[in-house]
């Protein structure tokens, strides 16, 4: 019995760069575009980059990061002020599904924070928040690495009436 366990053992060492080389490389990817924000009472713009690793034909992960480029006038109580997007950065699973060799749908799930400031008669205010996102959308790929992307992403803030903010986004995906 214990020739038998070492013949197993032997031979399974000679399977293991087998098994190695079926696993492939993650095939990186960057987006970079432009994000909507539809927060509660304010329409708010950034500039979103993402980086991402597609580790297999349906699974990947993703980074992103957006700074605020559109503010919006909003009406505080008679007072005429402004609120603007400082930054967020969130993190990302993501699930794919393959529709045709150049067009694939998504959803996401993954956890963030934002930092908003708003200004009312002279006075300034931050507020920072977390979320846990998720969402929705399709790559295009024009060729073998160039695309466009669209996705909606719901921001569920965890704070006590932290609300929610949609996001919807358009931006050009370069594969490496």
């Amino acid at each position: 019995m214990r020739n038998i366990l070492l013949a197993t053992a032997a031979v399974s060492l000679f399977a293991l760069p087998a098994a190695a080389q079926s696993f492939s490389q993650p095939q990186w990817y960057g987006t970079a575009g432009y994000t909507a924000l539809d927060a509660e009472g304010a329409d708010l713009g950034a500039l979103t980059g993402r980086i991402g690793a597609k580790v297999s034909p349906n699974f990947a992960f993703e980074g992103e990061a957006s700074i605020g480029i559109v503010d919006d006038d909003v009406t505080f109580g008679g007072v005429t002020g402004s609120v603007e997007q400082d930054y967020d950065a969130a993190a990302y699973a993501v699930g794919i599904l393959p529709l045709a060799p150049n067009f694939e749908l998504f959803g996401r799930v993954g956890y963030g924070t934002t930092s908003i400031k708003a200004e009312v008669a002279g006075f300034q205010a931050e507020e920072d928040g977390e979320s846990v996102n998720y969402g929705v959308g399709g790559n295009y790929f024009f060729d073998a690495n160039n695309g466009i992307r669209a996705d909606w992403t719901r921001r569920d803030f965890t704070d006590d009436n932290g609300g929610e903010v949609d996001t919807y986004g358009v931006s050009y995906v370069r594969r490496f």
